[in-house]
């Protein structure tokens, strides 16, 4: 019985006054621990279906939201393979060649798939926890104002971070270059390394690495889409036979579309375009020829190549040396150019005689 007392003040007895004046706790009667308990399983009793249903709601939103996110996921990441398979189906063939390459692919899929996944988690994931606060009752005005304020200032201070980002994710997904292009960005030139969110590597001419911010490109030059123009200027004198040189350049042009590997870089005919200039001494042939993306260079120094060779089979002379052996005797004589000797330089001739200072006389005898 001694444990009695300890029961009711638990209960909530409250303590009074002893006949000496100390204060003690009152011993509450059996009835009033009898209602307490009887209040307090009441209060249970009233609210266990409103728990219950509200656990039920918060159980039923994170499962929907967890499987949301896993079949979004799963959906993002089959297309993401189902692009890469199509893609890998047309290598080997004509469609092949105008399709970028496989690193660039490869980049460009991980990327758009890693942004996607990001924005739907984001999105399922922060519906479910606004819903979840909702089942508790709670004002969510404040947060989202609160929420809003703070994605302004960070925005704001990080401004560039972002601009960088957005700049990123639009370049990926319009697949304005990949890695493998040749590219001019306005700030730096080069090729493609790697292509991020928030930076892109270029390789410089001269080896270097240029890391370009996203945002600070305002124009870009792709040098490797579609296809390219190789173009080759030939200067011959205006003396020349313009039929005689046309046919040579034609017959250059023949045989270089069909032979390997030149007819696979070479996606157009040779054409001579006709005279781009005229001079007194000289004349300008324009030869062009539409080329695969990034192969320019490779061809015109190919053409030139061919065309110096076949210009010394046909006796074509090109303006600025001699290209065969009867034009060798055609040069001038390197003496020709030589200045006549000066009359100046003979001491004795009557010019140097003349232009030499008068020296003092000796004192003759009469001035003695």
């Amino acid at each position: 019985m001694s444990s009695l007392p300890v029961v009711l003040l638990a209960a909530g007895a409250s303590p009074t006054p002893s006949p000496s004046g100390s204060t003690q706790p009152a011993v509450p009667s059996l009835q009033d621990a009898q209602e307490s308990a009887t209040n307090a399983a009441s209060w249970v009793e009233q609210n266990w279906s409103t728990w219950l249903a509200m656990g039920l709601q918060i159980l039923l939103i994170v499962v929907i939201a967890v499987a949301l996110r896993a079949m979004v996921r799963r959906a993002i990441t089959k297309l993401i393979e189902r692009m890469g398979r199509t893609a890998q189906a047309v290598d080997g063939t004509a469609l092949g060649g105008l399709l970028v390459n496989a690193e660039r692919r490869r980049q460009r899929s991980a990327a758009i798939g890693s942004v996607l996944r990001s924005v739907a988690s984001f999105l399922i994931m922060g519906t479910a926890a606004l819903m979840v606060l909702s089942t508790f009752k709670i004002n969510l005005a404040p947060l989202l104002a609160s929420a809003g304020v703070a994605g302004v200032a960070i925005g704001f201070g990080a401004r560039n971070l972002v601009t960088d980002f957005l700049s990123g994710v639009f370049m990926i997904l319009e697949d304005q270059y990949g890695v493998g292009d040749v590219i001019d960005a306005g700030v730096a030139t080069g090729e493609v390394i790697e292509v991020g969110l928030r930076v892109t590597k270029l390789r410089g001419s001269d080896g270097e690495i240029w890391y370009v911010r996203n945002g600070e490109v305002k124009r870009i030059g792709n040098l490797s889409q579609g296809w390219a123009t190789a173009g080759v200027d030939v200067t011959v004198r205006s003396s020349e036979d313009l039929d005689r040189v046309k046919d040579t350049l034609n017959a250059v042009a023949e045989h270089m579309s069909k032979e390997e590997p030149w007819n696979e870089l070479l996606w157009g005919p040779v054409e001579v375009l006709g005279l781009d200039s005229v001079l007194i001494d000289s004349m300008v042939v324009r030869v062009a020829a539409k080329t695969m993306p990034g192969k320019a260079l490779t061809v015109e120094r190919e053409l030139r190549w061919r065309i110096k060779r076949a210009f010394d089979a046909a006796h074509i002379r090109i303006v600025g040396g001699a290209t065969s052996a009867e034009d060798a005797a055609d040069t001038l004589d390197p003496t020709a150019a030589v200045a006549a000797p000066s009359a100046f330089a003979n001491a004795d001739s009557p010019q140097a005689k003349a232009t030499t200072p008068i020296n003092a006389q000796p004192p003759t005898s009469t001035d003695k």
